[in-house]
């Protein structure tokens, strides 16, 4: 069942996802359908979708999105995911989804200066160059930076950064 309503969730992510294109050619895509253009954030769209933020993420912004890869998603114990994907968790899906988004468009030259950024969540995620890479609470690694959107930019991490809980 559960397959049945993320297939669903997809296809329509896909759908919206078209008939914007096709609306707006030659121009840049939102954040949300660029990350459902690129192929690779499946389980972020889905998320987005049971927490209710696709129209918030498609809004004026501007926002700075540390991206989840379908890969650093499948990092999570698959009942963790399963159970952030019930409704009754969508206070807690949406605290980690917004906790992944920061005000304004922070490109990464920026981004590199910082040490910590406020999350939409308003908690702070703590910012570090290490190795050469700009990595999220020392556990993330941006992989790939500055994916220009029409309302933000994305930057792709490779680990689903966790609030803290207080």
């Amino acid at each position: 069942m559960k397959a049945l309503a993320t297939s669903i969730l997809l296809g329509f992510f896909a759908l919206v996802s078209t008939a914007s294109a096709d609306h707006h050619k030659g121009e840049k895509k939102d954040i949300v359908d660029t990350a459902v253009a690129a192929g690779s954030f499946k389980t972020l769209a889905a998320a987005l979708g049971a927490a209710d933020l696709v129209d918030t993420m498609k809004g004026k912004g501007p926002f700075t999105v540390f991206a989840p890869t379908d890969e650093a998603f499948a990092k999570l114990p698959k009942e963790t995911l399963a159970m952030l994907l019930k409704p009754e968790n969508k206070d807690k899906l949406v605290a980690i989804l917004t906790y992944h988004v920061v005000s304004g468009k922070v490109m990464a030259k920026t981004a590199v200066t910082l040490d910590k950024a406020t999350a939409l969540n308003k908690k702070d995620i703590a910012l570090a160059v290490k190795d050469k890479a700009l990595t999220l609470n020392g556990s993330a690694k941006v992989v790939k930076a500055d994916i220009e959107c029409s309302n933000g930019v994305i930057h792709v991490i490779d680990t689903v950064i966790l609030p803290p809980s207080k």
